[in-house]
């Protein structure tokens, strides 16, 4: 048994399939999962787990070598909004619409129980070296 970090055998045995370039999306209880990715629902009840909790174990876990949200979250979500820009001074801004098509590329989906709109990011897996 694990003595820290991600517990559930589910999201830690997908994290270790991960390689350079992978694409892993962070969303909220209400965006729209294509088909084709595989899926990690960590959603239990509506804010639970929240973003914030699911994207601080996973960046403890994970190398991110880029990230992209929705403009719309500016706005919508300045909660949301903050975290990511604190995380990611780069952080590429694109239409909703659009990172929904993008989350088709995924390769893990990890599903959070956010019940704020626009909580969602597309992560780029970077390398430790």
């Amino acid at each position: 048994m694990r003595r820290a970090g991600i517990l559930n055998r589910h999201l830690a045995g997908a994290l270790a399939e991960l390689g350079h370039g992978h694409l892993v999306l962070v969303c909220d209880a209400g965006m729209p999962i294509p088909q084709g990715p595989r899926v990690v629902d960590l959603a239990f009840r509506a804010g639970v787990p929240s973003f914030a909790e699911v994207l601080e174990g996973l960046l403890a876990e994970l190398v991110v070598e880029g990230a992209t949200a929705a403009a719309e979250m500016r706005t919508a979500n300045p909660a949301a909004a903050a975290l990511l820009d604190g995380h990611f001074p780069d952080l590429a801004l694109i239409p909703h619409e659009h990172l929904k098509d993008l989350s088709a590329q995924a390769r893990l989906v990890v599903r959070t129980g956010e019940a704020h709109p626009y909580a969602n990011v597309l992560l780029r897996c970077g390398v430790f070296f």
